[in-house]
């Protein structure tokens, strides 16, 4: 008795299965002739080729007009050899060295 039932649940749940699978195989195999949806459109320049490409301009980091190799490597000397250090008297010197004193001693001595 017992195979015959298992036979049936087995038969009742295989046709319950096929009901849901059947159309939904049926429906791939119809747009199978359609255009696969997931692949970039064949314009598309693939990344691997575009990270090996050298760039021949780039953009000026002042302005961001745009330069060419040789324009930019020139400025980019040229705002390398600059000095653009803060020009501060020796007075607020001073002062910024004693404020900075002052806040580590705070952290030492809290009462003072």
């Amino acid at each position: 008795m017992k195979p015959i039932i298992q036979t049936c649940l087995f038969l009742s749940v295989s046709l319950k299965a096929s009901i849901f699978i059947v159309p939904t195989a049926l429906s791939l195999f119809a747009n199978s002739s359609n255009k696969a949806f997931s692949l970039p459109p064949p314009e598309d320049i693939p990344e691997e080729i575009l990270r090996t490409e050298i760039i021949l301009e780039g953009r000026s980091p002042i302005d961001g007009k745009p330069l060419s190799a040789r324009e930019y490597e020139e400025l980019k000397q040229d705002l390398s050899q600059r000095n653009n250090g803060p020009k501060i008297s020796s007075d607020v010197k001073e002062r910024i060295f004693l404020l900075q004193l002052r806040k580590a001693l705070k952290t030492i001595i809290p009462f003072y």
